[in-house]
């Protein structure tokens, strides 16, 4: 089970796909692909933002799991990660809309394209568990995306949402527990005048 750094390594495995779909056309370098606030992109051409976690199937999450004999492990939690995912164009001002419109486009067409991230782009404990990682481009109201922008002194930028599931995060609690060793079973007979 993925431990607690399956978020990062998510996020990690988002990016590393839009690196390989999106180097070298439009992007020459993959580098300019990066997991980081869209607020300080300063050598970016796309960033990729977890702007919100959330716990996905509550119900389906508590409680524990038999992991052997006499032991139990609480159950992992089951998360919904959303991305923010920005263009930032590095062009000339004449250009500089047109560029991030092809950006934006070749991210949405990965994204699109591989509704499952491949196994490749998986690191540590998320590719130990051979976790799928399942990710849509969310549909978000055009205020949200305004709000989200407007807690800053940035213009706003084009952007997209992608909501991604598939990551739980073991848990480290555990608990012993005895099995039943003895059964007794005592019976007697039913007194009174029956039917």
């Amino acid at each position: 089970m993925a431990d607690y750094t399956a978020i990062v390594e998510a996020g990690n495995a988002l990016v590393e796909l839009l690196r390989a779909q999106l180097t070298p056309e439009p992007l020459a370098n993959r580098d300019t692909i990066a997991l980081c606030s869209p607020y300080e992109s300063a050598a970016h051409q796309l960033t990729v933002h977890l702007y919100h976690i959330e716990e996905e199937n509550h119900s389906m999450t508590s409680g524990y799991e038999t992991v052997g004999q006499t032991l139990q492990r609480r159950s992992p939690v089951q998360m919904l990660l959303r991305y923010l995912v920005t263009a930032h164009s590095q062009a000339p001002v004449p250009l500089r809309e047109a560029d991030q419109h092809r950006i934006i486009g070749a991210a949405i067409q990965t994204v699109r394209d591989y509704p499952v991230i491949p196994m490749q782009y998986l690191s540590g404990s998320l590719a130990e568990e051979r976790a799928q990682l399942h990710i849509l481009m969310e549909r978000v109201p055009m205020e949200h995306m305004l709000k989200m922008w407007n807690q800053t002194t940035k213009d706003y930028k084009l952007s997209f949402v992608v909501q991604m599931t598939g990551v739980n995060i073991a848990s480290k609690r555990e608990r012993t527990i005895s099995r039943v060793t003895d059964l007794t079973v005592q019976t007697r007979p039913i007194s009174g005048g029956g039917l």
